[in-house]
């Protein structure tokens, strides 16, 4: 399970539809609607929201947004019709920059085309429901070990 910090405008198609379902699973691991992923560090984040399920679900209304422009047909129905006024989650620069980086390297393998079209950003626009502060990758992260020859 993958709950970007980035906006979701810069996934490749696979990575908006994995998205989607994703933020579904973690809306109902928080409803308590299903056992599975109940202690995945990806929703520490939400767990720790005032409103957690509201915050999940105006979480996926900018990845339906995103879907919408793009002309898929996500199911509206799976979210509350009306947004909710939600806080923001702070989230880290460091963070940030890991999710960048480890969405480039997965865009560089299946949609090489789109990566190149996102070559001159250094830093990309989060999800609007993150406020980016100052520090490094959160210690829930589970950070990829280059691989030693």
């Amino acid at each position: 399970m993958r709950l970007w910090t980035v906006h979701p405008r810069y996934l490749d198609a696979k990575g908006l539809v994995a998205l989607w379902r994703e933020a579904l699973l973690a809306k109902a691991v928080l409803e308590g609607k299903t056992r599975g992923y109940r202690n995945h560090p990806q929703l520490v984040r939400f767990r720790e929201h005032p409103q957690p399920v509201p915050a999940v679900c105006e979480y996926l209304r900018c990845v339906l947004a995103e879907a919408g422009r793009r002309g898929y047909r996500f199911d509206a129905g799976k979210i509350p019709a009306q947004p909710v006024a939600v806080a923001t989650i702070e989230e880290t620069s460091g963070q940030l920059d890991y999710e960048w980086r480890h969405l480039c390297t997965k865009l560089a393998v299946r949609d090489p085309v789109r990566l190149e079209s996102f070559r001159a950003i250094e830093r990309p626009d989060p999800h609007p429901l993150f406020t980016v502060v100052p520090g490094g990758v959160r210690s829930w992260e589970v950070v990829a070990r280059p691989v030693r020859s």
